[in-house]
């Protein structure tokens, strides 16, 4: 038995498409889209319709930029053209650039190794790294991927294949995150932490 229109049942679809937006969460989105004035709901249709129409991947680096171009990291005059920083995501990008405290250039990779979902090397914007690497004016390539199983993985593979270029290749140090107490750390944690100790 169908509760709504065809066209509210639709909405909801779309909105359930999303990640993290689970059946309850899509019906509260078309809701709270349909109580909008009509121009609210229209700029909110041309804001997503602009994003897909003006966002690119940027050529050098293949992190999001708007128009054809480099992206404004890759323009900078400023930032360390010697260092490339490999993240899986775009949102990486943005995590990395929070801290303030990096100062090179960035290459996404746009997801990593995962066989288990069918997502394999040549499913990764792995080529255009190992073009830049190639090129020599790159000294160091710092391994940012996330500390999963995936991410370990991505970051091997990426390492072995760069090998021969004889640059520098570091992985991020993780551990013990701030605030939180030695003793609800697991196994594998502790021993990165330990791993990444530096002297004070």
């Amino acid at each position: 038995m169908q509760y709504f229109p065809p066209a509210l049942e639709k909405l909801v679809e779309q909105f359930h498409k999303l990640p993290g937006i689970g059946h309850k969460s899509a019906q509260r989105l078309a809701f709270y889209i349909l109580s909008l004035p009509d121009e609210d709901a229209a700029a909110f249709a041309q804001a997503i319709t602009d994003a897909k129409r003006a966002i690119s991947f940027c050529p050098v680096c293949q992190n999001l930029t708007e128009g054809e171009g480099p992206c404004p990291i890759c323009q900078s005059p400023k930032r360390d053209r010697s260092t490339v920083c490999v993240v899986a995501d775009p949102k990486d990008v943005i995590a990395m650039e929070r801290s303030r405290e990096y100062n090179g250039l960035y290459h996404v990779l746009h997801g990593v190794i995962s066989p288990m979902n069918h997502v394999g090397p040549d499913d990764l914007h792995i080529k255009s790294l190992v073009e830049r690497v190639g090129s020599g004016e790159v000294k160091e390539v710092i391994m940012a991927t996330n500390p999963d199983t995936e991410g370990e993985a991505t970051a091997m593979y990426l390492s072995r294949l760069l090998k021969p270029f004889q640059v520098k290749v570091t992985r991020l140090a993780y551990g013990i995150p701030v605030g939180s107490h030695l003793e609800f750390a697991d196994d594998a944690t502790l021993m990165r932490a330990l791993e990444g100790r530096r002297e004070m």
